[in-house]
């Protein structure tokens, strides 16, 4: 049970805003300690752990590229995209996505979307397009809070989503820790059918939250523009 101060590491890291990497490494080697280990075996475990996962981090092969296309205008085009679309708000377009992303990932198709392959490039620049279209130009605050719900469109998609596959790593890494801890029979397809009914109301709870961004946004850029007026009187 010590072993599980670790996670109260993480949590005050992340109240205390700290770097994500170095309270992730801490907790870490917390855990280790508490758990008997040595330094040497805690370096070893981080070191096998980074080698067996090498594939995370295939994704920066895919930077360059990302930012070559969006160099010669991929954000504009796709401004200029949803600007015609005049039946998609930020919030509905947003709401789109994260049926999309969730779907995929309910089907083992994680790498579709991503923060880095279709938020920063796509999918936020359209969601302030179709936010530009019915409001102007964008206050800083109001950018920053689409940004938000953009990126917040994709975890909860991806989170909720990939546990409802199968084969997905977070299932086996469940059922080998369980068969292995406490000598239980446990079943990968049994805990992708208890997923479904979390991952349906995230998609519902969030998906309404998106939806009622467009009230929010309203609210916002109405406040906003009182405080132009003020400041300027």
């Amino acid at each position: 049970m010590w072993v599980l101060l670790a996670i109260a590491v993480v949590v005050v890291g992340f109240a205390l805003r700290l770097n994500s990497m170095l309270v992730v490494t801490a907790a870490g080697i917390v855990a280790g300690l508490i758990g008997g280990l040595s330094p040497v075996k805690i370096l070893n475990a981080f070191g096998d752990g980074f080698a067996g996962s090498r594939s995370v981090t295939v994704f920066i092969v895919t930077l360059p590229v990302i930012g070559l296309i969006e160099r010669y205008g991929l954000q504009q085009q796709a401004r200029k995209l949803i600007g015609k679309l005049k039946v998609l708000t930020t919030g509905r377009l947003l709401a789109i996505y994260l049926l999309i992303r969730q779907g995929t990932a309910a089907l083992g198709l994680t790498s579709i979307g991503g923060p880095a392959q279709a938020v920063r490039p796509l999918i936020a620049p359209m969601a302030a397009g179709a936010a530009e279209r019915r409001y102007g130009p964008l206050p800083e605050k109001l950018q920053e809070k689409i940004k938000g719900f953009s990126a917040s469109a994709d975890t909860v998609g991806l989170f909720f989503g990939e546990d409802i596959f199968v084969a997905i790593g977070s299932i086996l890494l469940i059922t080998g820790f369980v068969d292995a801890t406490y000598g239980l029979q446990l079943e990968a397809i049994d805990i992708a059918l208890w997923a479904i009914p979390t991952g349906i109301c995230a998609l519902l709870i969030h998906g309404t939250r998106l939806l009622l961004l467009d009230r929010q946004l309203d609210k916002l850029h109405a406040a906003v523009k009182a405080d132009n007026e003020q400041v300027t009187r």
